[in-house]
């Protein structure tokens, strides 16, 4: 019978609670501390169940992976409201690792796939060049804003020094792509569409490395762009979209933009689609403009 360990994670140490024993247990976040617990866990009965911290997960998902425990993270989000749920107030390390493991009881998550350190290295890289990518923005903001000749010249010079840099990350980042064979293919695919530019492609290479492995629609939901019902009653809201992952949306959100642009097939499609929403959001906005111009009534007591 699989038994479910919950893990509370920070970035001083990790919570474990053992849903076999119910003994709780407490780690320093580093490799020999990880490695010594991990040694005791059983591949075939033991299954870890965490939530996504970022960095701070990541020495354990390659200690398990390496000894071959499964594992899967989830949003807190949704552990959150699972909390909710069971009515409980108090929050603690301990509690979080037990709700963790009654969580893993409750839904019965899939492992996830082992990490794979290509993926991270360019994950990592394209991290860093969107960091100096903002920082470059808001450097040019303030040669705008700036109106002394020295302080022009030192802000002109930080933009230079940033675009040589942000071009040999790039390069780096190219060179990953080049060295897996896998993503080097998916690459050549991607860039191959319309509109889709070769920062648009390690970027979702980077940043959705399910795309390929998981259907459309999971996809689109994981991207944040699977639009959402919301209807109650009489209630009949229009379907939005929600969640999601960020900086995936943004690249998209480019490469539909230069789909637009070059090809006729795109254009149509974008127009056909365009045209009923810009229709409703006109015929909005003239009933609220007809409702302003309503004389207001003024009832007196």
């Amino acid at each position: 019978m699989q038994n479910y360990v919950g893990c509370d994670i920070s970035k001083q140490w990790l919570d474990f609670f053992d849903e076999a024993s119910g003994q709780y247990h407490r780690i320093d976040n580093q490799a020999d501390a990880i490695a010594a617990y991990v040694a005791g866990l059983h591949p075939s009965r033991d299954f870890v169940v965490m939530e996504a911290t970022g960095v701070h997960d990541r020495l354990l998902r390659h200690a398990l992976a390496k000894a071959g425990v499964p594992f899967s993270r989830h949003n807190p989000a949704h552990t959150h409201h699972y909390a909710k749920s069971t009515r409980r107030r108090a929050k603690t390390d301990r509690l979080d690792a037990r709700m963790l493991s009654d969580y893993g009881r409750r839904y019965h998550p899939e492992a996830e796939p082992a990490p794979r350190e290509e993926g991270e290295h360019l994950q990592s890289l394209a991290r860093l060049r969107d960091q100096m990518v903002e920082i470059r923005a808001t450097l040019k903001k303030q040669r705008s804003e700036a109106f002394g000749a020295i302080v022009i010249a030192e802000i002109e010079e930080l933009i230079a020094t940033f675009n040589v840099r942000i071009k040999g990350i790039e390069g780096q980042i190219a060179q990953a792509i080049t060295q897996a064979e896998d993503m080097a293919r998916d690459n050549a695919l991607m860039i191959s569409v319309p509109g889709v530019s070769k920062i648009t492609s390690f970027s979702l290479l980077a940043h959705l490395p399910e795309l390929g492995q998981h259907s459309p629609k999971s996809i689109a939901a994981l991207a944040g762009l699977a639009p959402f019902d919301n209807k109650s009653g009489k209630l009949n809201r229009r379907s939005q979209i929600q969640g999601g992952r960020s900086r995936v949306r943004r690249a998209l959100y480019m490469a539909a933009l230069g789909a637009i642009r070059a090809c006729e097939r795109f254009r149509t499609f974008y127009t056909a689609i365009a045209a009923p929403l810009r229709f409703q959001e006109t015929r909005h906005h003239r009933r609220r403009k007809k409702a302003s111009r309503r004389p207001q009534r003024h009832h007196s007591r």
